[in-house]
């Protein structure tokens, strides 16, 4: 599935002209719809890649074709699981291929979307992405790795994976960013020279994830009984203290949890 692609080149304006065919794998999660937007905006030419699109990440199927003509890949594919060895099977499996294929096709710029924290903070998903960050290192394309921290649907993600009447959420300190302004850092990033590790994105303030789901469930005007729970160990332990919250400088989102909450709170109401 492309975007932007009208079939009358002379009705192009030179912004569209000169954009970029990118591929973009996991174009139809929650941020993969926000890089395909900001993509087009920005007068690039997305390319969605998944199954949706006929397009499989793990075996390849279609991913030849699709990635005809593309000068870059943004991979913000995603499985949902807690478990490690699932994770690191697709994680790895989605990296390589994605690899092998953008180089058969030429791709120059290979950008991929982790997480800050992964390296220290034991969970199984994160192993998972660990393991992704290290085949896309260890691959030919010039890649960029950026981490960002959770986005202001993880307070949401986390009330709907729970039946009413109760709400639990992981005692976690956080300091969460717009999934759409991770979209536009990573559009921003395509085009630019390959940086290796990119400085870690967050949002402006840090958050607890319990309080974050207080607040959206009186948003929300619902009644639940909220149970605050400590993951065991020391991967509990890193995410109660500082353990995913970004290290050093680097850019900040500028919409905050309230802010994010005005605007989406009704959804899923």
């Amino acid at each position: 599935m492309t975007y932007g692609d009208n079939g009358n080149d002379g009705n192009m304006n030179a912004k569209e002209r000169s954009g970029m065919r990118v591929a973009v794998a996991g174009g139809t999660g929650l941020v993969g719809r926000y890089v395909v937007e900001e993509l087009a905006a920005a007068g690039h030419h997305p390319v969605v890649l998944a199954r949706s699109a006929g397009v499989d990440l793990v075996t390849g199927t279609g991913l030849d074709a699709a990635l005809a003509g593309a000068e870059a890949v943004i991979d913000v594919s995603n499985v949902n699981t807690t478990s490690g060895k699932k994770a690191i099977a697709f994680f790895d499996r989605v990296a390589h291929t994605l690899l092998d294929a953008g180089e058969q096709a030429g791709v120059r710029h290979h950008v991929l979307l982790s997480i800050v924290g992964i390296d220290r903070v034991g969970l199984g998903y994160y192993q998972g992405k660990l393991r992704q960050e290290n085949v896309v290192k260890s691959g030919r394309t010039p890649w960029t790795v950026l981490r960002a921290t959770q986005f202001h649907e993880f307070a949401e993600q986390t009330l709907d994976r729970v039946p009413k009447p109760l709400a639990v959420a992981p005692r976690m300190r956080t300091q969460p960013v717009a999934a759409r302004e991770v979209a536009q850092h990573l559009v921003r990033l395509v085009p630019a020279p390959a940086q290796g590790m990119a400085p870690e994105l967050a949002g402006p303030r840090v958050e607890q994830v319990v309080d974050m789901v207080g607040r959206l469930l009186r948003a929300r005007h619902q009644r639940r009984l909220l149970l605050p729970v400590k993951m065991p160990g020391a991967a509990g332990a890193a995410m109660a203290g500082d353990g995913l919250l970004p290290v050093g400088p680097g850019p900040r989102g500028s919409q905050t949890f309230e802010a994010w909450l005005a605007q989406h709170a009704v959804q899923g109401g």
